[in-house]
């Protein structure tokens, strides 16, 4: 059913599956409608956690069998890639060198200061543009110096990386049946093309929504079905075995832009953590939820439908 992705090779970074929980208190909280689950991957327990734990498992592994001894990758300042990305290679034994678009904090905080504790170098460049010129040019120069770096593009945002998530959608069909719709944060589209490729091997009709933390709809789509268009052949279904695959994206909740907070998004934070004890990220969970709260408030799914929220963490955030 799943084609090739047993045979793909992973670092043990999750070492078990992330808990499925009902949120019994926020349903009612919004005046009744879906049952509401989260699936969470904010529990991870490696390098605090989140969706970037499961990426980090596949191209670790493939960084080793290319006998790397440094990982480069990029992100923002505060990015959830980067810090796993550090994590990883500390836990391997190789170096890391980080591309951070903005300035160097004056005092470190959050994944910035956890990215200094890990021992990474971050090298910083003024915007997101500069950032794949900037590890290339880091590539480069250690390979000028005799070794052996590994390139991860933003997010681990790749066919392999997309892989963990079928993987994961696996995972939750071990744990429960299929939900009617599962609505994450999507960014740089990895984590929407493995959920999305999932159900469609496993012949589920669940709805994937993706609530986009920072990019248009249609930007964000393209980066989705590119990666789609290389996880096919990855598992053994030919360039076109996910052409048809139905992407779902809502831009209407990312405010200002990236990391910038909206009163949507505050609010899901504090319903969030009052009703569920639930931790959300000021970046990108705390405007999926937005985006599922207001459509359960709209009355847009059927009271005897069940919603699952992949929490995909980041809530090292809140202490920025």
């Amino acid at each position: 059913m799943f084609g090739a992705l047993g045979s793909l090779p992973a670092v043990p970074l999750v070492s078990s599956a992330t808990p499925i929980e009902e949120l019994p208190r926020l349903r009612a909280t919004l005046g009744g409608g879906p049952r509401i689950y989260v699936k969470r991957d904010d529990a991870i327990g490696f390098a605090f956690g989140g969706n970037k734990v499961r990426k980090m498992a596949l191209v670790a592994a493939d960084a080793l069998a290319h006998d790397a001894d440094t990982l480069i990758t990029t992100g923002g300042v505060q990015s959830n890639h980067a810090r796993v990305t550090a994590a990883a290679a500390a836990k391997l034994g190789l170096r890391c060198v980080l591309v951070a678009n903005g300035s160097a904090p004056e005092r470190p905080t959050a994944n910035a200061f956890l990215n200094r504790l890990l021992g990474a170098e971050v090298r910083y460049v003024p915007s997101r543009e500069a950032r794949a010129p900037a590890m290339e040019e880091a590539a480069d120069e250690l390979k000028r110096a005799g070794r052996r770096p590994y390139v991860i593009p933003l997010g681990a945002s790749t066919p392999l990386g997309a892989a963990a998530f079928v993987r994961a959608v696996v995972e939750m069909l071990e744990q429960t049946i299929p939900p009617d719709v599962i609505v994450h944060s999507t960014s740089s589209g990895g984590t929407q093309a493995g959920i999305a490729a999932g159900c469609a091997m496993a012949g589920v009709h669940t709805r994937v929504i993706g609530i986009s933390a920072d990019d248009p709809a249609r930007s964000l789509e393209s980066a989705v079905r590119r990666i789609l268009a290389g996880l096919g052949p990855l598992l053994g279904l030919g360039p076109q075995g996910f052409e048809d695959l139905p992407i779902e994206i809502d831009d209407s909740f990312v405010g200002k832009g990236y990391g910038v907070a909206t009163n949507e998004s505050r609010e899901a934070i504090e319903l969030a953590a009052r009703t569920e004890g639930l931790f959300l990220d000021p970046t990108y969970t705390s405007k999926a939820m937005a985006g599922l709260i207001a459509r359960v408030r709209a009355r847009e799914f059927p009271d005897n439908s069940t919603i699952l929220f992949w929490h995909t963490g980041g809530q090292v955030g809140l202490f920025a």
